[in-house]
């Protein structure tokens, strides 16, 4: 009852809604559309800080909550209209500690003290505690919030897309549609991804990358691609989009352009992706996670590829989240932390 009574007091408190447009204004005046905020790689585990997968850098598993308290309250202080979390919400240590659900209750509910709906994305780290059946019955399945949107494009691809506000449509994409980890043994496309990863990884162990450097290290267990029908699809909504001249952001846990991420962490057919992309003058930005560094690249096209810095790897002092404001002609991050300000201008 008391985050209904909350939601209903801030429709009906427009002053005190508004108050965030106002700081949010351009020099020009000009107020945003909307605003939703963005986060990635929070991998929550309630237990001891430890080290990457190449013990390079340090993991502060038990902190994650915080920073999440920290984006969260910030959110919610601004108003936004909704949340994009990009994909490893919890982390996969959870499974051999057999408190995956319990986690994921934890991060969910710190999700729900904000009135904003939140759109999760899938990365690997959901695979690692749960399989694809459990995750669609799962609040992890925020197809149902799209409203004014599509559901699940079919029973077993977690991808959909929906408007935000009128002019403007987001997308969500599932990255591990075609993977390893993502699908069962028995399934085709779990079988035609051991038969690609073979064919350029001979490594026994497939979550480290192959010899050759290049663009040839993403062919790893840790990351997926896309399936044809899931690549149609999008190429199907975003034709509708150019016919309606919206603006469109993507989100992908799998970043898909080389010059905003490690190549490791790129999605396995990247360029298919690209290529669909390219195509729509209607897209304006992508945004992922997954590599913990972050990054970002505008490419020739004018798509933004943005590449959230994860929340895993911030030190307590600081944060790794940030809130966007929507325009009419450009869209402006405000980061907190790892997170730097951007501009992104439409094409």
């Amino acid at each position: 009852m008391l985050r209904i009574s909350r939601k209903l007091l801030i429709y009906l408190s427009s002053g005190t809604a508004h108050k965030p447009v106002r700081r949010a204004a351009m020099e020009d005046g000009a107020q945003p559309v909307f605003s939703f905020g963005i986060i990635a790689d929070i991998q929550y585990a309630d237990i001891e800080d430890g080290l990457n997968f190449l013990r390079t850098r340090k993991r502060f598993y038990r902190n994650s909550i915080q920073l999440l308290r920290n984006a969260t309250r910030r959110w919610e202080e601004q108003r936004v209209r909704c949340v994009l979390q990009l994909g490893d919400i919890i982390d996969g240590f959870n499974k051999s500690h057999d408190t995956s659900e319990q986690a994921l209750d934890t991060v969910i509910g710190e999700f729900e003290k904000s009135f904003a709906d939140v759109h999760h994305v899938w990365g690997n780290h959901e695979f690692y505690n749960f399989c694809r059946e459990t995750l669609l019955a799962s609040p992890l399945n925020s197809a149902a919030k799209a409203g004014n949107g599509s559901d699940l494009i079919a029973d077993d691809i977690y991808a959909y897309e929906f408007s935000p506000a009128p002019g403007f449509r987001f997308v969500l994409l599932d990255a591990y549609d075609v993977s390893l980890i993502g699908r069962e043994e028995n399934s085709e496309k779990y079988k035609r991804s051991v038969k690609l990863l073979q064919e350029h990884n001979n490594n026994p162990d497939l979550n480290h990358p192959p010899v050759f450097h290049g663009m040839e290290q993403r062919f790893v267990k840790f990351n997926g691609g896309f399936s044809k029908e899931q690549l149609l699809w999008i190429d199907e909504v975003l034709t509708l989009a150019d016919q309606k001249q919206e603006r469109v952001t993507v989100f992908s846990h799998l970043p898909v352009h080389p010059n905003a991420t490690d190549p490791i962490c790129l999605a396995w057919n990247y360029e298919a992706m690209l290529s669909v992309l390219r195509f729509h003058k209607s897209v304006v930005c992508f945004m992922a996670g997954h590599d913990h560094d972050g990054g970002y690249y505008i490419d020739e096209s004018g798509i933004h590829h943005i590449t959230l810095e994860g929340v895993i790897e911030t030190r307590p002092d600081s944060n790794a989240f940030g809130t966007v404001y929507v325009y009419e002609d450009q869209m402006v991050l405000k980061g907190n932390g790892r997170i730097s300000d951007k501009v992104l201008k439409y094409p």
